[in-house]
């Protein structure tokens, strides 16, 4: 393990922006979210979670896929594939980066997306452990260690130093370009406090003992068919912040823009399953009331997926949408509330 004193950061910072596109927790005005780094941005490592994942980097919100150009009756087709440009982030959570390997057992499942592969190929994460969890946080229920996050490089920023230590040949790469701004760190007992008091604060935490129900999973009918539902779906907004705001989700959208005459350019955009529109067709749309929709983003989170992928839930515990639903309306209290009812 190296390390680098963090009145060095931004020196740090700019040496590995000199490998790719750079992207930090970066502070504007209350706001704490990932941004492209420059020399002038304030760089805030000390806020546990940004607004919303890293996730952008990979599923941009909006992204264009193809351009048709016409020409008489003749029709060109031109793909838009992401650069070969390496991507660098820095600063990523736990949570936020164990939310990535889920959204691999979709994206990277056949059919592969060619545009989020060949993003994932081309970043490097890099992880910085947590040393003051929020009070939304439960990552801890599925098995995540925010005191020891994974990626590509894991960083520790601790009694005034950054510690830095390579996990993959891509992180490896990345460390011999800027490894001559490093000292050895032969004394690890700052990095080792610092763990055992994030581990220490979790347990102490509100949800620090929750876990999700194994019938919730095991019982589907019964889940889908509790009466749970009627009662928490009618507070629900439907403003979609949940889906947003949310590392996992992946849902989207296709639509045509079309600049001119002769020039249709197709697009992917973000989309929420709480949406009326949502999965709508040219019959009918399959879930026409507020309730079904709410049902179906839970029962996805917590039965659906895990039962199509080995038991492994699409959450990770971060806690936004706990911090951001205006109703309180989250995935822990559906979990809690499904766990009581005697009908599941």
């Amino acid at each position: 393990m190296y390390k680098i004193s963090l009145e060095k950061l931004p020196v740090l910072l700019a040496a590995i922006a000199k490998e790719g596109k750079l992207y930090v927790p970066a502070r504007k005005g209350s706001t704490t979210d990932f941004a492209l780094w420059s020399a002038e941005t304030d760089v805030d490592i000390e806020k546990h979670l940004t607004a919303r994942s890293a996730k952008d980097l990979f599923f941009p919100q909006v992204e264009n896929l193809y351009s048709f150009k016409t020409e008489g009756k003749k029709i060109s087709i031109e793909e838009i594939m992401p650069t070969d440009e390496m991507t660098i982030a820095f600063g990523v959570r736990a949570c936020d980066i164990r939310s990535f390997e889920i959204l691999d057992m979709v994206f990277l499942k056949d059919p592969v997306d060619p545009y989020y592969k060949k993003r994932r190929e081309n970043t490097v994460l890099i992880g910085l452990g947590c040393a003051a969890p929020e009070e939304t946080c439960f990552c801890g229920t599925f098995g995540i260690d925010a005191a020891a996050p994974a990626g590509d490089v894991t960083t520790y920023a601790a009694d005034g130093f950054l510690y830095w230590e390579p996990r993959t040949d891509k992180g490896s790469a990345l460390t011999e370009t800027v490894k001559a701004l490093f000292e050895t760190a032969d004394d690890l007992a700052p990095v080792e406090a610092q763990r055992n008091r994030t581990r220490d604060v979790l347990k102490k935490l509100p949800l620090g003992s929750f876990r999700i129900a194994p019938k919730i999973t095991e019982s589907e009918l019964k889940t889908f068919d509790s009466d749970v539902w009627n009662k928490l779906y009618q507070g629900c907004l439907a403003c979609c912040t949940c889906t947003f705001v949310c590392p996992t989700c992946h849902c989207y959208d296709i639509r045509d823009f079309v600049p001119g005459e002769t020039r249709t350019d197709r697009y992917r955009c973000w989309d929420s399953c709480m949406n009326r529109d949502f999965t709508k067709m040219a019959a009918e749309n399959p879930r026409k009331t507020q309730k079904e929709r709410f049902r179906q983003r839970f029962m996805h989170k917590l039965v659906y997926f895990p039962e199509n992928n080995d038991g492994v839930y699409s959450c990770v515990g971060c806690g936004r949408c706990l911090a951001k639903c205006p109703v309180c309306n989250n995935i822990v209290k559906v979990a809690k509330a499904l766990e009581a009812s005697e009908d599941v």
